[in-house]
């Protein structure tokens, strides 16, 4: 488990950047896939928390949905970005994960 001491608030959010500057155009990722590649599996609101405060950098952020594939409450923008670059969305209105996640490989050994 992590020690709360130990926990570096600005490396977290780095990472988090890094990784949402590699989601592939197309593809969507989840928080809680961000959460884990960032080395924090148990942190996906914090990921959440930290996209919604407005990082800007020009990341493509909009391409970050939740573990059902919906989109940012409030941000009708994402839905529209995410069409542009062809990601499909299901009938109840979520991001077909099926078709449009970024598939990681991530080795256990890391």
């Amino acid at each position: 488990m992590f020690d709360v001491d130990d926990f570096d608030k600005k490396d977290f959010y780095k990472k988090i950047k890094s990784i949402i500057a590699e989601i592939p155009f197309g593809k969507v990722c989840t928080y809680g896939m961000i959460a884990l590649l960032a080395g924090r599996p148990q942190n996906s609101r914090m990921v959440g928390r930290f996209l919604s405060s407005g990082i800007g950098d020009n990341l493509p952020c909009h391409r970050v949905v939740n573990h059902k594939g919906r989109t940012a409450p409030g941000w009708e923008e994402q839905r529209f970005l995410l069409k542009q670059e062809g990601v499909l969305f299901k009938k109840d209105g979520n991001v077909d994960l099926k078709s449009c996640l970024w598939e990681l490989f991530i080795d256990p050994e890391d």
